[in-house]
This record gives structure tokens, sequence and C-alpha cells, in this order.
């Protein structure tokens, strides 16, 4: 069996060889404009991808067939891991993380260079050499500090098993999709590296990376969305957002990217925000670096982090601070020819809100990145442990929050360039007064939580402003299309990265909806239970029947019975558990859950009695949960839909785009 470690030992040292080579030949095709040795740097690319690609395949096989020679496969599978958890054990620990990062960076750069194989001449080999400078690290982090083939003798009779928290569907998808929109966002930030490089800082980098830019964005998001809803399906503490340090690493980039995504727009029209756009797109990919630096370090406590080492944390600060130093010196290089003759013509236009989202996005990112760092800094500054907890977060990033709601109705509706005192009262009076009614609306219908009340009314603002901008455009286009339906659906096919935008706006919108209710009117009781007695919470009441237990392949299970009832009406039967694990001294909680689209009723099962005879529970409503999910729905829909061509006349990347 120790062959295949020493095959997986091979992969990552001749794809680093290949790597260094590839970027000489990159810098060479670049530097004589050679065509051969920019084909020879492509070629090398895919020789990587295939070379990593037998790598992943070999680490899989031996998580598969319980092939305990591997030490990464004896830390992190057992023989009675299920199968599904086997196989995603491949990103469940710190070197398997490392080999799927590569593999998907690999598999990118692959991509990239066959699709723009015939085009963008002059930047692709400065694209290549940069991807390859990336795959150059994370193999020798893998081969010097964190290696997935390393063996074992002797060779143990079965392994430690993956994780207990770590088995639950979510684990499928929750880490690729994360990592997907990490590894993604190398793309925008190496086309940006070889504009300039190169010295085209035109839009068409811009351009050619639009789409590689919102599916990054997307799968960060739907990394996101995922990893709230294992928290809520596994952790057992009724909540999906702790602002735990790892949760904050992966919202950074997302913050970055969704402020670049929106002044891209900008600078497509109007040429401007070319220092902005750039220092963005750095700032994102840098910041996808510090959150793997995070998770990978060790250096921060996260139910979330791996077990790291002091050599790959020091790498990949050291990493960190290359990348930035490399890409800021360039962009200071570069300043002189980053001027747009274009400026702003007015506070109020859409360029200025577009302008006003970026600053507050980047307050966000400011605040949520000082908030994760203080306790690092109040250790080696004073020598004292601090903490901050989610006060500090909630309280900051509020009014945040509340702008950037009302942005994202004003942002479609006001007029670019200068915005007219009559461009205002038409666009904005309709939505105003569906805001002031749901403000006065909402009050009636129980909700008096100030902040709930504010978020409620700026939904409905915004909500209000993307169906006005829908009627008036299906309108429009009566006259040619016909009735209401097909002049819709013909409106939409010409513009679909502005309507799909339509779309991921609402669907933001129902999660901070979904946010709001849980946050402002979530109530809990714990009560120990005898057979036949029940306990009350809101309109629910959830009876308590006995208990079950079962051996199962690689834990115990003590399942408990319970009957809920809604207004005295039986509505479901709830099963939650306590997990024994051989390896864990504390067993693990898996709660049951009752969704619907007005609340979800959690059920926890506590301690119980060794006879059966009675439970310890505790048990939560929580309000408008599922819109959070929901709302991840209509985001994708959204984007995908945006990712769809135009229907309409292909434009040359100088001409202005809506």
């Amino acid at each position: 069996m120790s062959g295949t470690g020493v095959v997986g030992n091979w992969t990552l040292l001749l794809g680093l060889g290949l790597s260094l080579y590839g970027m000489f030949a990159a810098w060479l095709g670049a530097r004589r404009q050679s065509s051969p040795w920019a084909a020879s740097a492509r070629t090398t690319v895919l020789g990587v991808f295939l070379l990593v690609t037998v790598g992943v395949a070999i680490l899989e096989w031996a998580l598969l067939t319980d092939d305990f020679s591997f030490r990464y496969v004896a830390l992190n599978s057992s023989r009675g891991t299920p199968l599904l958890y086997k196989a995603s054990a491949l990103w469940g620990a710190l070197e398997g993380s490392l080999l799927l990062w590569e593999w998907l960076l690999a598999g990118f750069s692959a991509w990239v260079v066959f699709l723009y194989r015939t085009r963008h001449p002059v930047l692709l080999p400065h694209v290549t050499g940069v991807l390859l400078g990336l795959s150059t690290f994370f193999l020798g982090l893998m081969i010097f500090f964190g290696n997935p083939f390393e063996l074992l003798n002797p060779i143990p009779a079965d392994g430690r098993g993956l994780n207990p928290l770590l088995e639950n569907p979510g684990m499928a998808f929750h880490p690729p999709a994360l990592y997907l929109g990490y590894v993604g966002f190398t793309i925008p930030y190496a086309f940006a590296m070889a504009a300039l490089l190169t010295g085209k800082l035109d839009a068409e980098w811009i351009v050619t990376t639009r789409r590689w830019t919102l599916t990054a964005w997307y799968f960060l998001s739907l990394g996101i969305l995922f990893g709230a809803w294992w928290s809520y399906q596994v952790l057992g503490w009724g909540g999906y957002w702790a602002w735990d340090p790892v949760e904050n690493a992966s919202f950074l980039p997302w913050l970055t990217g969704t402020a670049f995504l929106h002044s891209v727009m900008i600078q497509e029209r109007r040429g401007m925000l070319k220092v902005w756009n750039l220092s963005l797109v750095i700032l994102t990919f840098a910041l996808t670096l510090f959150g793997t630096f995070l998770t990978r370090s060790g250096i921060l406590s996260s139910v979330h982090a791996f077990a790291g080492s002091p050599g790959i944390g020091t790498s990949f600060l050291a990493f960190i601070a290359l990348v930035l130093l490399i890409s800021f010196g360039l962009l200071a290089m570069r300043s002189d020819r980053l001027k747009s003759p274009a400026e702003l013509d007015s506070l109020v236009s859409r360029e200025a809100a577009f302008v006003l989202n970026n600053v507050i996005l980047l307050a966000a990112t400011f605040s949520v990145f000082f908030g994760t760092i203080y306790p690092l800094l109040s250790e080696a500054l004073r020598g004292v442990k601090a903490s901050v907890g989610a006060p500090y977060f909630n309280r900051v990033n509020f009014p945040i929050l509340l702008l950037l709601l009302l942005l994202m109705g004003v942002g479609p509706l006001i007029a670019w360039r200068r915005a007219s005192a009559d461009n205002l009262r038409r666009n904005f009076l309709a939505p105003a007064l569906a805001a002031l009614g749901t403000g006065l609306l909402v009050p009636l219908l129980g909700f008096r939580n100030p902040q709930v009340v504010l978020i409620l009314v700026l939904s409905a603002f915004v909500v209000a402003a993307v169906v006005l901008d829908l009627v008036r455009g299906v309108r429009a286009r009566r006259a040619t299309d016909g009735g209401p339906l097909k002049a819709l659906r013909a409106l939409m096919a010409r513009n679909r990265r502005r309507y799909g935008g339509f779309i991921v706006h609402l669907g933001v919108v129902v999660i901070f909806i979904g946010i709001a209710g849980s946050a402002g009117y979530g109530q809990q009781v714990e009560q120990i239970l005898a057979r036949g007695e029940s306990l009350h919470v809101g309109r629910y009441r959830v009876q308590f029947e006995g208990f079950s237990a079962a051996e199962e392949s690689n834990h115990f299970r003590v399942t408990g019975a319970f009957t809920l009832f809604n207004d005295n009406e039986q509505v479901a039967r709830l099963e939650p558990a306590k997990l024994f694990y051989p390896r864990d001294q504390q067993p693990i909680a898996k709660v049951a859950i009752r969704s619907t689209w007005r609340d979800d009723f959690y059920l926890i099962l506590g301690d119980f009695a060794k006879d059966g005879s009675n439970a310890t529970v505790k048990a939560l409503v929580n309000p408008l949960v599922g819109w959070i999910w929901w709302g991840g729905g209509i985001v994708t829909l959204g984007t995908l839909y945006a990712l769809l061509p135009d229907r309409r006349r292909k434009r040359t990347p100088g001409q202005a785009r809506q």
C-alpha cells in the first residue's frame, strides 16, 4: 500500500517542478513576446492539473478503502465511518484541505489557459505566471509543512475517525463551496496583476473576468450560508452565526468582493475608479489568504478551525505580506496611468450611490477585521488575552446593515451622472410610501422591536423599488412585445445582468428579514420532563414519550421521542438524540427541527436518566429562520440568471453598459 503514498509524494514534487518551470516560461514568453514559450507555460498548467488530480484520486481512494498506511487517513477516518464522510474527509483536516485548494486552483488555471488560448495574447502569459506562482506556494506548503501523503509505520488496525461534528450532510457542501469562492477570486486577481504588469489598464481585464468574479462571489455566499446552516443544524445552540473568527474570515472577502462587483460597473460605464477597483480585487484576494491563514494556522480558537502548525502559519503570513507588497507596489508604479478623465458629476447620482455603497462595505470590512484580530493584538501588545463577542459586532454593523439596505433600493433607480428633482420624485415617491406604510403596519402585527421594524421598513423600500423598475420597463416594452408577461420576459432577457442583480437583491432582502425575525422574537424554555409530561413555549406544546437506543457503525445513539402540538393539534414527531463516539468524552447533540414559513421549533436533548424515566430538554421557537435559507435559493436563481448572456447586440469592452 505504501507505493501509492510514494506516487502521491511524486505528484507534489513533479507539480512543484513544473510550476517553477512554467513561471520561468511564462516570464520569457511575456518578455520576448514569444508564442512558443507562452504555449509551453500553458502546457505546464495542464500538466500541474493532471498531476494534482492524480494526487487527489490517490488520497480519496485511500480514504474510501481504509488504507491506514496514510497518516491522514488514520487520523481522519475509520472503518466505521459512513461512506459519505469517508469521501468528504478529503477536506476534513489541514493537509487534505490544502490538497483540495491546490486542485481547484490548478483546475481553474487549466480552464483559463484553455479558454483564452487564442485571446488576450498580451495578458495571458502574465496571468499564467501569476497562477503558477500561486500553485508553487501551495505545493511547497504541502511538501514542507502539510504533506497529505505522509506514511505510518506500523500501520494501525483502525483509524481515529472524522471529527464527529463534521459527520453531517453539510460537510459535503459547505467546505467545497467556500473553497470554490476563495479560489475563484484568484482569476480576477491574476488578470488584474497582468493588467498592471503590461500597462493594459482599460476595462479589458474587468470584462474578461466579470463572470469569474460573479461565480466566485456566488460560491463564497453559498459557502457562508451552508456554514450558517451547518452551525444551526449541528452545534445544538439554536443559532446560526456567532461572529466566530473563522466565520468572520469568510465574511471579509465577501464584503470586499461585493464592493468590487458594484464598483466595476462605474469603470465599465464611465472609465472611473480604476485604482479603487484594482485595490479591491487585491484586498479580496489577500483576505481569502487571510481566511485560510486563520483556519489553518491554529492561531485562534474556533470550532471551525483546523489544528495548524507554526510553519504553515508563518508561511501564510509571509506570503500574504509578499502578495500585498508586490501588488500595491505595481499599483503605485502604474498610478500615473490610472487617472480617469471622467469625474463624479454630482453627489446625487448612481455613481455616488455606488461609491457610498463601497465605502460602507469597506467600513464593515474594517470593523469585522479589527474585531477578529483584536484578541491577537491584545495578547501581543499587552500580554492579556481578550475576546470580542457578538455584542460588539452587532452594535457596530447594524447601522451599516441599514445603510446597505437603503442603498440597495436607491442605486438601481437614481439617474447616472446627475439626478434631477423630478427624477428623484418620480423614482422614489412610491418606494418611500411603501416604506412608510410598512412602518405603520408592522407594529400592529406585533413587531415592536425598533431594529426589526427598521429592517422591515427598508426591506419594503427595496422591494418597492425593484417592482417599480420592472413595471416601468414592462410598460415601455408592451408597445413592441404585446402582453405583460411577454414584455417582462423580453425586458429581462435583454439585460440579464441587471435583472439578475435585482433578483439577488430580493434574495438578500429575504435573508435580512429572516435574520431580523430570528434575532428579535425568539423564545426558549428549558425543563426536565418525565414520561408523558409536556412543556409549553409560544403556541407550541411538546410531550416526552420515551427513549430508544441503537449501536451505529461508529457511535452509540440515544434518541428521545417527542410529540409536538401546535395549539393542541398534533403536527410532528420529533426525535432529538445524543451521539456517543469512542474518541470523544462529550456526547454530540443531534437536534430535531420542524420548519414552517412562520418559524422553526428547535428541540435539544440534554441530560437524561439512565432508566429513561426523564429527560432535560431545551425548546426554542425561532421565527423566520427558514427565510434565510429560502433567500439563499433566490440569490442562486438571480446569480444563475445574471451569468446568462444578454439577448441583444454584443458590445465592445469600451462601450457603455448598464
